[in-house]
C-alpha cells in the first residue's frame, strides 16, 4: 500500500486546503498525473502524484485544511490486490427543504462563515459548489488573502536568514553583444514570438551551474544534495501582491525559443493561480529580475532548501573601455546570494564570471 501525502509546495507553505479530487477509488494513476487541487496562501495548485498505482481509499475530503505531510489517500501498488472499500451509504433526503449545495461546499461555507442562501449556485439545478464558495470567499476578503501571503513569505524568509549563512557578490555584466544579437534574432518576428533578455538571463544561469554544481541543489539534513537537473525558479510578482517562484524545468537542455515560450506561459499561469505542484517544489536555484522596477541591483534571500539565488538589476547605459576608448554600452549588475555551508566566495565569484561570459556569447546559448 502506498501513502499519497500532501507535498510541500514551496518553502513558505506549511498547510493547504484540499479543494478538489481529480480521481476516485478504483482509478489507475501514473507518475506525473494531476490527482488533486490544493489551495495555498498564494495559489490553487494542481497536485501531481509520483507513484504509479490504483487509488484505493480517499482519506481527506474537499474543504479540509491539512498540514504538509498529511496522508491524503492510499494507493495499491501495481500488482497489489486488496478488497475494494465498501461504498458509503446514501445520504437520506432531508425532510425540510434547504439550499442545494454539495457536502464540500456546505462544509467550507461553515468554516468561512458564508451564508449559502446568498450565493448563486453553478452546479446542477443551481446547487452551490465548492468553487462557488471559494469564489465568494476570495471576493469578500482579498485583503485577508494578501495578508496571509505576506505572513507566509515573511515566515519563510525569516527562516532563511536565520538558518542560512548568506554571502553576497555582484558583477557588472556588459550586454552590448546580447542586445545586438537579440535585435537581429527578433527582427521580423511577431511580438508574441520574440525572445526577451529575461530568457537569456535564465539560460545563462542554467548553463553556468553545469560548471559550478554546488550552486544547484538543496541543503537538507545537515548536508548538500546536488540537484539531478537544472530547474530554475523564477521569481514572479502577483497582481494582488506577493511573490511566487515556480520552476522552469530542465532549462539547460532547452532552446532559447522554448525557454521564452515556457517562461511566458509560467508567468501567465502563476498570475492566474494555475500552477502544478512540481513547479512549486522542484526549483533547484532561483533567478529574480527586478530590472523593470528601475533598481540597479538586487540582493535576494535564498529560498530554502535551495543554496543560491541570482539577481539581475536594471539594464542601463554605462561607461565601458572598448579597444582603448571609453564609450557607453548597455550593462546590468548580476548578483549572487549563496549558502556559505556549501560554497565560498571564490567559487561564487567564478560562477558569476561564468554567467557574464555566457551572456557575452549569446549565440552559444
Amino acid at each position: 500500500m502506498i501513502e499519497f501525502k500532501l507535498p510541500s509546495l514551496g518553502a513558505d507553505m506549511d498547510q493547504g486546503t484540499l479543494l478538489e479530487w481529480r480521481v476516485k477509488p478504483g482509478d489507475t494513476v501514473k507518475r506525473g498525473d494531476v490527482v488533486a487541487l490544493v489551495d495555498t496562501t498564494k495559489a490553487a495548485v494542481d497536485v501531481e502524484i509520483w507513484e504509479a498505482g490504483t487509488v484505493f481509499e480517499i482519506l481527506v475530503q474537499p474543504g479540509e485544511k491539512i498540514p504538509v505531510g498529511t496522508v491524503l489517500a492510499m494507493l495499491l501498488a501495481p500488482g497489489e490486490s486488496r478488497p475494494v472499500p465498501p461504498a458509503a451509504p446514501a445520504t437520506p433526503a432531508p425532510s425540510v427543504p434547504r439550499r442545494q449545495a454539495s457536502p464540500a461546499a456546505r462544509k467550507r461555507a461553515a468554516e468561512l462563515k458564508i451564508d449559502l442562501d446568498g450565493l448563486a449556485g453553478t452546479g446542477p439545478g443551481g446547487a452551490v459548489t465548492l468553487a462557488d464558495v471559494e469564489t465568494a470567499a476570495q471576493a469578500a476578503a482579498p485583503q485577508d488573502r494578501a495578508a496571509q501571503m505576506r505572513a507566509a513569505i515573511a515566515a519563510a524568509m525569516s527562516r532563511s536568514k536565520r538558518e542560512i549563512p548568506h554571502y553576497y557578490l555582484a558583477e557588472t555584466v556588459p550586454l552590448d553583444r546580447a542586445v545586438a544579437w537579440l535585435s537581429r534574432t527578433n527582427e521580423g518576428l511577431p511580438v508574441t514570438e520574440r525572445i526577451l533578455m529575461a530568457a537569456l538571463f535564465v539560460k545563462a544561469v542554467a548553463r553556468a551551474v553545469r560548471q559550478y554544481p554546488e550552486m544547484n541543489g538543496y541543503y537538507r539534513d545537515g548536508g548538500f544534495e546536488p540537484a539531478a537537473a537544472t530547474h530554475i525558479g523564477v521569481a514572479i510578482s502577483l497582481r494582488g501582491g506577493g511573490l511566487v517562484a515556480p520552476a522552469l524545468h530542465d532549462v539547460g537542455d532547452k532552446t532559447l525559443t522554448q525557454v521564452m515560450r515556457e517562461l511566458g506561459d509560467l508567468v501567465a499561469r502563476a498570475r492566474a493561480g494555475s500552477l502544478r505542484s512540481s513547479e512549486m517544489s522542484d526549483p533547484s536555484i532561483t533567478v529574480t529580475n527586478l530590472g523593470d522596477q528601475g533598481v540597479e541591483s538586487v540582493f535576494g534571500v535564498i529560498y530554502p532548501p535551495q543554496v543560491a539565488l541570482v539577481g539581475f538589476g536594471r539594464m542601463s547605459e554605462r561607461p565601458w573601455a572598448v579597444d582603448g576608448t571609453v564609450k557607453p554600452i548597455p550593462a546590468v549588475t548580476a548578483s549572487l546570494a549563496a549558502d556559505h555551508r556549501v560554497s565560498d566566495g571564490h567559487r561564487g565569484a567564478a560562477f558569476l564570471a561564468g554567467v557574464r561570459d555566457l551572456l557575452a556569447r549569446p549565440e552559444d546559448l
